[in-house]
């Protein structure tokens, strides 16, 4: 049996975003948006009301889940934003880090003779910090960290820098894992230490979040009874 999640207001967003350069080129990232898709499917499932803002993915929308498309690190900031005020902001979403300053309006053209391009790149907003520091702040905000080295450090350092309650890192680069995959291995970290989530298909590790997401509102008293519960879902 599944715990409820009834009552509550989640929003998640899910993919990568493209920064274009010009009308036909973009900077952009292997996210496929599973992880994210199959967390807003399961808070679904369990009654939640579901947004789920997603970058440009080729998934379908879950099952009773309100979906806004974007494209950039800018339309995914304010579409997240204006989603708030919410129970909960699970940040699964891959940001671009970088976008160029100045995108050209017309495809770019080799240089006669040149050997190589700059471009100009600033910052992209920080969409977790901005939630987790704004006035309409989540009872709970979850971010994601996706890693090649030093996972728990890095996981924690994001925690602290980012004043969010939960970070939940991955390994990239780990093979039939993370990116592009149907499987993950998880492990979740806040206040309290870290929380391994084991490796599985994505759709089992949402579950075994969101159970994580529930106690933690229990124990600030912001989320329903543990019962009812709901029918969980078949696992082969």
């Amino acid at each position: 049996m599944t715990v409820s999640l009834g009552g509550l207001r989640i929003v998640v967003s899910a993919g990568p975003t493209f920064e274009d350069i010009d009308p036909v080129r973009f900077i952009g990232n292997r996210s496929s948006g599973k992880m994210g898709f199959a967390i807003a499917a399961a808070a679904a499932r369990r009654g939640a009301d579901v947004l789920l803002v997603a970058g440009p993915v080729a998934l379908p929308t879950p099952g009773g889940v309100q979906r806004v498309d974007v494209r950039s690190a800018a339309q995914m900031r304010e579409a997240v934003l204006a989603a708030l005020p919410a129970d909960v902001y699970i940040g699964a979403a891959a940001v671009a880090d970088f976008t160029p300053r100045f995108p050209a309006t017309h495809k770019l053209k080799k240089s006669a003779g040149g050997d190589a391009m700059l471009l100009d790149l600033v910052r992209t907003p920080d969409i977790l910090a901005q939630v987790a520091t704004q006035a309409r702040r989540p009872r709970l905000v979850v971010g994601f960290a996706a890693e090649t080295q030093d996972l728990a450090r890095s996981a924690r350092g994001k925690l602290h820098d980012k004043r969010v309650d939960m970070i939940v890192a991955n390994q990239v680069g780990v093979a039939g894992s993370g990116f592009e995959a149907d499987d993950n291995a998880l492990t979740v970290f806040d206040a309290d230490g870290s929380h391994a989530l084991g490796a599985g298909p994505k759709t089992q590790l949402a579950e075994r979040l969101l159970d994580l997401v529930h106690a933690r509102l229990q124990r600030a008293g912001a989320a329903p009874a543990p019962n009812p519960t709901i029918p969980g879902p078949t696992q082969a």
